[in-house]
């Protein structure tokens, strides 16, 4: 018989053991060793049945064992220490707190995913995994962030293959009360209160209800809508099913909820809790984008109304948008004809649906007007915009340069900040451990990276041995798992017993399969990829997992034509595919590899943080120059493969590339692992029969060097701090000036920024001469340039002219480029203004300069902000 409903019943523990309750709901334990070693120490059996669940494990436990536990004296001790330790964390002054009081109050980030744990499945992939550790490096630092989420029904999909290795999704439905999540309730005597609901107007008088699940990650709460409640009709109740699921309407309606919905219920938040309202909303990808539409409809429908273009200036100020994709098909696109049907609904009554439609509009060279992209709707809502790589900050401001025509691509107006991972989520806690047990808590806790150098030799490699046995050991375990579910027998499955062997050198590649990622790069020459896993004395063995989009038949394909390779019986004791990648299997895979491979299409990695995890336990980077890596490869953190770049056709490429990842393996990768490890009584046998002997010391001090240099490089900790810096910081002052006085900034800025959109058609470069150079100019000469400029109704207050000089090529393009800003020298009459400033020649060689004029005020964050130029 199946149950017609299902629910979690929470248990109610003993008073001396209660608070382990608030322990389990906040989400520090997934990152915080002594309080998971508690919830080991309750019963490790039923510890590691619940899949490190605290609220399973908790549940799971019997009446009597509860009084038992309560009953023993030193573990009543160590749940009252966990628990003081616990409030110390959430109420401690933290980095955040010595900044002083401009530091933003509070500060609210909308993502669509957010993965904190395997216990709370809402992501997918590293942009969910990168929320999740931005929220944590938050907590760890006291930066007071809220995050804005969705919770899915179903999560993202289960993924196991079929007989022929086919990805075969399933999609288990989430109880929200089994979750580390409080629903959010109007307030009552007894806590029992109403939930609170936001809703949304949809199409033919229809409604969007949603209920909010807080989640408590430390310091930060998370809140997610559910639209999954009572309220709604069958097909509202569906929105928030899956994460990524469904097109058109149903994808659209995820992301108004996110934007529209995420802002209503931080205001009811912010109601129910007193918590300041936030001074920054930080849209992680295009997702989150109609938070800065439903922004607008709060300032155009107060008491003292804004107007469009004065909300406008006013929301985009404290606004910052985040851009992970490299490329357009990454973005999400709609019909404009979508999203004006659902705008005519009413969701933004007060905003005219024609000026919503303008933001995500490509109305620019190689757009479609018909199209609403997210994307650009994200950067023209936000005044300040970045990448999560240099190299990404690079491709971004390239793809998005349509926007701000006439302007050099380094002067788009994206920057970037490159992403980092949580340390203390990401690093084996055997590395910990034996940092503590050299250096103390204290060297741990001040993120010592340096010290790594401290360690012996044989210490740091026969950690590595470890952590190489407790993959190979998971490995077995999975692979004989994922084998039973393709409809193998037990008997079928003795060789999975020696799979992998815990002395060879162990490759890793993970993560989802997108064909940019090249998942099957490595296959490109099958029987080259067979000598290097069969290699006499120096063998590779490969761990591979990744998930593909359950619409992306090619990337299906690609897991189908690896897993057919991973399945020949002479090769299979070197070569796995595990399915499933989630967290719980990173957190071993990371560390037991001993080389992280990534081989993406240049430029199209946006960052790549799965390397980056692997680095900060001792694994050694093989990469394609792109992303994180294209900065951070320094030749003795790891390898880098090279990359076609001679026009090759894309067959060609990645057959130059797989050339070039065996040459390395071959010939530089294998055998420094191997040093003198392999004895000479092993001979051909190959190292399984012998073990190492010594250390090879080459190798040893590359792990080092990575730990030291790349640890506190790759860490969310910098990260975050990059990002209060660099964005946040800027963003909540630019805010308060626009808010402050009845937003006089803001509507000056959007009347001086109409005024100026008005006159620019009629702005005119007349006239560029310049005195002062001989016939043989020299390095030293100083050249006067005169600009004579047609400003019409506009004032040199209004602009800045700029002559900007360097090495001219044969096409005339400048390289090297200096700018130098012109003054206001002469008002010439009739709207006519002379501009006259000296540059020094500093360089022999061709010698050029041009002039060019943009719009200036102290309100805009860059001189591109307003996308206006005029170039002589």
């Amino acid at each position: 018989m199946k149950a017609i409903r299902r629910f979690t019943v929470r248990t109610l523990l003993p008073e001396p053991i209660r608070p382990l309750a608030r322990l389990a709901t906040n989400l520090r334990w997934s990152w915080h060793r002594a309080t998971r070693e508690l919830f080991a120490s309750l019963d490790q059996e039923l510890w590691e049945e619940s899949h490190h669940d605290p609220i399973s494990l908790l549940g799971s436990i019997s009446r009597d064992q509860l009084d038992q536990l309560a009953s023993n004296n030193e573990l009543v001790e160590r749940v009252q220490h966990a628990a003081a330790d616990l409030d110390r964390y959430l109420s401690e002054p933290r980095w955040y707190q010595g900044l002083g009081p401009d530091a933003p109050a509070c500060i609210a980030y909308f993502s669509p995913e957010f993965g904190i744990t395997e216990v709370l499945p809402q992501y997918s992939g590293g942009l969910g995994i990168l929320a999740g550790d931005h929220l944590k490096a938050a907590s760890d630092l006291g930066v007071p962030l809220i995050g804005v989420g969705l919770l899915y029904q179903a999560g993202y999909f289960k993924q196991s293959l079929s007989r022929d290795a086919w990805q075969q999704e399933t999609y288990p439905v989430l109880d929200p009360d089994g979750l580390p999540l409080t629903l959010l309730r109007e307030p009552s005597e007894d806590g029992t209160g109403k939930p609170v609901t936001i809703s949304l107007p949809l199409p033919n008088g229809r409604k969007l209800n949603a209920h909010i699940w807080r989640a408590d990650v430390g310091r930060v709460p998370l809140l997610l809508l559910d639209s999954n409640v009572p309220a709604n009709d069958d097909a509202a109740r569906g929105i928030t099913d899956r994460l990524y699921g469904g097109g058109g309407d149903h994808r659209l309606q995820q992301e108004l909820l996110l934007g529209m919905g995420g802002v209503k219920a931080l205001r009811v938040y912010q109601r129910l809790t007193g918590t300041p309202a936030p001074e920054v909303f930080h849209t992680n990808e295009g997702h989150a984008g109609f938070l800065g539409i439903e922004r607008i409809q709060e300032l155009m429908s107060t008491e003292a109304p804004l107007s469009w273009s004065e909300a406008l200036a006013a929301g985009r100020a404290s606004t910052v948008f985040t851009t992970h994709t490299p490329v357009p098909a990454g973005i999400d696109r709609f019909e404009a004809v979508q999203i004006r049907h659902f705008f005519d609904a009413g969701l933004a009554p007060d905003v005219p649906v024609e000026k919503v439609l303008d933001l995500g509009r490509e109305n620019y060279d190689g757009g479609n007007p018909a199209v609403f992209n997210m994307a650009v709707m994200g950067l023209r809502l936000a005044q300040r915009a970045n990448g999560v790589a240099k190299l990404h900050g690079v491709v971004s401001r390239e793809m998005f340069s349509g926007l701000w025509p006439g302007f050099d691509h380094s002067e788009i107006p994206i920057t970037s900040v490159t992403n980092g991972v949580h340390v203390p989520t990401w690093v084996d806690p055997r590395i910990s451990a034996l940092a503590r047990q050299q250096f103390g808590t204290e060297a741990e806790a001040l993120g010592r990276w340096d010290l790594a150098y401290n360690v012996s030799d044989e210490d740091v490699w026969a950690l590595r041995r470890q952590l190489r046995v407790s993959l190979v050991e998971d490995v077995r375990r999975r692979l004989r798992a994922a084998w039973k579910k393709r409809g193998a027998a037990d008997a079928e499955l003795g060789w999975t017993d020696t799979v992998l062997d815990p002395d060879v050198l162990t490759i890793g590649f993970a993560r989802r399969v997108p064909t940019y990622k090249r998942l099957t790069l490595m296959l490109r020459d099958p029987a080259r990829l067979k000598a290097l896993l069969r290699h006499p004395k120096h063998p590779i063995q490969l761990v591979i997992a990744g998930k593909s989009h359950p619409a992306d038949d090619a990337g299906k394909k690609m897991i189908q034509d690896l897993v057919k390779f991973t399945d020949d019986p002479a090769v299979r004791h070197r070569i796995v595919f595990l399915p499933n990648y989630d967290i719980a299997m990173a957190r071993t895979l990371f560390p037991g590899c001993d080389v992280w491979l990534n081989n993406p299409l240049r430029p199209l990695e946006a960052c790549g943080t799965s390397g980056m995890k692997a680095a900060i336990n001792g694994s050694l980077n093989l990469s394609v120059l792109d992303g994180w890596w294209d900065e951070m490869y320094d030749g003795e953190n790891g390898w880098a493969i090279p990359t076609a770049n001679n026009d090759a056709s894309p067959t060609e490429r990645d057959d130059i590339e797989a050339a070039a990842l065996y040459e390395l393996l071959e010939t530089q990768v294998a055998p420094r692992f191997y040093g003198s490890t392999v004895s000479a009584e092993a001979g051909a046998a190959g190292p399984s029969q012998s073990g190492p002997e010594a250390v090879p010391t080459h190798w040893v001090s590359m792990i080092k060097h990575t730990l030291a240099h790349l640890g506190p490089a790759v860490s969310a900790d910098r990260m975050l701090q990059d990002y209060v810096n660099t964005l946040y910081r800027p963003a909540a002052e630019s805010g308060r000036r626009a808010v402050a006085g009845s937003f006089k900034e803001a509507k000056e800025l959007a009347a001086w920024t109409t005024k100026v959109r008005t006159a620019w058609p009629q702005l005119i470069v007349e006239h560029v001469d310049s005195i002062g150079v001989s016939e043989e100019p020299q390095i030293g000469d100083t050249l006067q340039v005169n600009a004579y400029i047609a400003l019409h109704t506009l004032t040199p207050d209004d602009v800045s002219v700029e002559v900007a000089y360097g090495r001219a090529e044969e096409s005339d393009e400048l390289e090297d480029i200096t700018v130098a800003e012109l003054s206001s020298f002469e008002d010439l009459g009739n709207g006519r203004h002379l501009f006259t400033g000296s540059i020094l020649i500093n360089r022999s060689g061709s010698f050029g300069y041009t002039v060019r004029v943009f719009p200036k005020h102290p309100s805009l964050a860059s001189k591109a902000e307003l996308g206006l130029i005029v170039n002589a």
